[in-house]
């Protein structure tokens, strides 16, 4: 069975390399179910069913945010660079450019 999420040849992929894939292709999946619910709640007339998927949703963002967490403990470089921009009030294009300049810096 192939799998997507290589570019490469995946017994030329060290294992690490071959975590960090699957838990880039477990980000995109739970940012797709965030968006699929989002959609769906804003069409859902019944409020029993929305509120059923409200929750689910929930549990999506949960677990992007587990997902997120495992791959900025991997990589310094990208938790230095979000910490500048991420729960940051201000302009967020400013923000993104400081927080390049700190991935820079590592």
């Amino acid at each position: 069975m192939g799998f997507e999420q290589y570019h490469e040849p995946a017994n030329e992929l060290s294992a690490a390399t071959r975590t960090f894939a699957r838990l880039i292709v477990s980000l995109i999946e739970e940012a797709d179910a965030i968006n699929w619910y989002e959609q769906r709640i804003s069409v859902e007339p019944d409020a029993e069913a929305r509120a059923i998927m409200q929750n689910s949703q929930k549990e999506e963002f949960k677990h992007f945010g587990m997902d997120l967490e495992f791959l900025l403990r991997r990589k310094p470089e990208w938790r230095a660079a979000l910490q500048r921009i991420l729960f940051q009030s201000g302009d967020i294009v400013k923000l993104g450019e400081q927080g390049e300049k700190a991935e820079d810096q590592q």
